[in-house]
């Protein structure tokens, strides 16, 4: 077990924050995140942190994993002081932290993630991993199941995916795993391009457009200058920034102040 005191780090938030869709309250204060192959549970009490790993597993994984090494607070001080909106969703949301996931993993999430909510996105992931997945033990004797490989579904009929509810999205996810498979999606290679490079090679994968592709630099490769842009975001900027979003002002962490602004639509009213 490793205890920590965090700043800017809020699990609930992190959870809520809709660029992890692993990740569950198991009771107050405690929470469970699968990521990949690992499965971490963590209670949080104020910035009191206890994550349920060996050390060295908190260093090698979740340290990254979390982002604990960078200061969001750094962040949060560049902020426009004229920009009231925007200093009342940092305020709300700045316990979120952009999470560095699987980049596999987070091109088959977000895929899966068009025309479709949170609540149903976790399901068809849940339902991907109990069929393909392998299936893992925790020290409880709970059982977990680790995201799928592209092998795993690389050998599947384009309309296979449809039982665990994917419907017209399974094909994306079939023909993104047989890319892999086959080599013509070096996944390698995208993780050392820079955002641009990496977005436009990303835009080649059938089923992936403008805002998949900003999701998955921004959540998978963590590119924090990536913006996505989705529903609830372009009616903050039509409604906050006329004129556009000021990336110039915040160049290199714009992702971050994204996940603010969509945390705030998302839950601003009801906390208020």
């Amino acid at each position: 077990m490793v205890e920590k005191q965090l700043e800017n780090f809020d699990l609930e938030q992190i959870c809520n924050s809709g660029q992890c869709f692993r990740m569950e309250k198991m009771e107050e204060n405690r929470y469970r995140v699968i990521a990949g192959e690992r499965s971490l549970d963590i209670h949080q009490k104020g910035k009191a942190c206890l994550f349920f790993c060996s050390a060295e597993e908190f260093t090698e994984v979740w340290e990254t994993y979390f982002d604990l090494n960078r200061d969001y607070q750094v962040y949060i001080d560049q902020i426009n002081p004229k920009d009231t909106y925007l200093l009342q969703a940092s305020k709300l949301g700045k316990g979120i932290r952009i999470l560095k996931q699987d980049l596999w993993e987070m091109i088959v999430s977000f895929l899966i993630s068009q025309q479709n909510n949170i609540v149903r996105i976790r399901r068809c992931i849940e339902n991907i991993c109990r069929e393909y997945g392998e299936e893992r033990k925790i020290a409880s004797g709970e059982s977990y199941y680790a995201f799928p490989k592209p092998d795993a579904l690389a050998c599947l009929g384009e309309d296979d995916l449809k039982a665990c509810n994917l419907g017209y999205r399974s094909k994306y996810v079939v023909r993104a795993a047989k890319g892999v498979v086959s080599g013509e999606i070096d996944l390698r290679l995208i993780e050392k391009m820079k955002y641009e490079e990496a977005k436009e090679e990303l835009l080649k994968i059938f089923g992936v457009g403008v805002k998949v592709a900003d999701c998955i630099c921004l959540f998978g490769l963590h590119h924090l200058e990536a913006f996505p842009v989705d529903t609830h975001i372009n009616q903050a900027l039509e409604k906050h920034y006329k004129r556009g979003f000021p990336k110039r002002r915040y160049k290199g962490f714009e992702g971050v102040l994204q996940q603010y602004i969509f945390y705030y639509e998302l839950f601003g009213e009801k906390i208020e």
